[in-house]
């Protein structure tokens, strides 16, 4: 039975968790999102229906899954797949670009129904899942102490009142870490906004086309890369959060949005993990079961994105990388910490989570596949093999 929706569960911390993850997700993948849409041969014009689209679909999910599930479940547009699309897509009509899109969706929608990928992800240990999202969080905590040697006084100025702040306003560290930030830049004249104003990119209709070798050579390497690049580290991270929330009906919901979507430019609608990750850390509520609020928020702020397109774009690409690189990395140390914690408590697989997070941090890219697939894979090889039997020594 799900917990009843209490107003009491809304706080003003978990809406600034939601505009924080908001913020670093589209700072972080908008532009390679403009790139995937250029390289199928969009327009500028239908681009910002394309942002729209995507800023849509993730807000309805984020906000109906979260709601329904009264746990943190936020959803975002698969990076590495857009990365793929910037490489492949070039030279392909647009008409069989969003071919590949319809394509990728049902497939991950059957992966859904049929229950394929709940039952994988159901093998995989909590402390290897745990180990895969404190590597894929790391290089996030990272980059908000290497951001000191890029602008110390912005990075620094932020670090200290975060320090002080979870010392003695813990709830509300990330608010006034951010404030602060935002003032500090304002003062630097690092924050640049365009002329640009705020308007409705009208979505656009696109027939699909289909042809076997787009299907094959785009459409299934796009499959692949979404379900274990996005996907599958998504479900992780809830799992390693403590969220036991069903696989199947997520899979099958965010999968029905991007095929719904595809013809309008939604290529993907996935679980998010950093950005989900932000939105379960102790800052939003000391109480785990009221931190899918976080989540809502960011929903509702996805929504707003939606409805002025890529304009909302242009508006956090005027806040300077320091400072998203360093508020990213602030708001994560607390699910870094845990993370690392539930990792490394078991003595059975403590081993095989250390492969599984050195892996993930080491970034690499295998057959087009990111890190966090491959940190998952040698984790689970790994302890298998460590769970072998001994032989008995006679």
């Amino acid at each position: 039975m799900r917990p009843a929706l209490s107003l009491r569960d809304i706080s003003f911390s978990a809406v600034v968790a939601g505009f924080v993850a908001v913020l670093v997700g589209y700072t972080s993948s908008a532009a390679i999102i403009f790139q995937a849409a250029a390289a199928a041969g969009a327009s500028p014009i239908q681009i910002g229906g394309w942002l729209s689209m995507l800023g849509l679909g993730m807000g309805i999910t984020s906000l109906g899954l979260s709601l329904y599930y009264r746990t943190p479940i936020l959803t975002a547009w698969s990076t590495p797949g857009a990365a793929l699309l910037v490489t492949s897509l070039p030279g392909t009509p647009l008409n069989e670009a969003i071919g590949v899109f319809i394509f990728a969706s049902g497939l991950i929608l059957l992966c859904g129904v049929t229950g394929l990928f709940a039952r994988l992800m159901n093998h995989i240990p909590q402390a290897i899942s745990a180990a895969m999202l404190a590597g894929i969080l790391l290089r996030f905590g990272l980059d908000a102490f290497a951001s000191l040697q890029i602008n110390f006084s912005l990075s620094a100025g932020m670090c200290l009142v975060y320090l002080f702040t979870r010392r003695y306003l813990p709830r509300y560290g990330i608010v006034l870490t951010l404030l602060v930030g935002l003032i500090i830049a304002a003062l630097q004249g690092n924050i640049h906004f365009t002329q640009q104003t705020l308007s409705f990119a009208k979505p656009e209709f696109i027939a699909p086309h289909f042809t076997l070798s787009t299907l094959l050579g785009i459409g299934i390497p796009f499959f692949v890369v979404t379900m274990a690049s996005q996907n599958a580290p998504g479900i992780a991270t809830l799992k390693a959060g403590g969220y036991d929330v069903p696989t199947s009906p997520l899979i099958s919901w965010t999968a029905l949005t991007a095929l719904v979507l595809a013809p309008f430019g939604g290529f993907t609608v996935c679980i998010a993990a950093i950005t989900a990750a932000i939105c379960m850390g102790p800052d939003v509520h000391p109480d785990p079961k009221r931190r899918y609020m976080a989540a809502v928020a960011a929903g509702g702020f996805y929504l707003l994105a939606g409805v002025f397109g890529g304009t909302i774009g242009m508006l956090f690409s005027a806040l300077p990388v320091t400072l998203i690189h360093t508020i990213a990395g602030l708001a994560l140390l607390g699910t870094i910490a845990g993370s690392l914690q539930r990792a490394l408590q078991d003595d059975k697989q403590r081993d095989a989570a250390v492969i599984t997070f050195l892996i993930t941090a080491s970034g690499l890219t295998l057959l087009n596949v990111g890190a966090a697939f491959w940190g998952l894979i040698g984790g689970v090889l790994a302890y298998a093999i460590f769970s072998l039997p001994r032989r008995k020594t006679p």
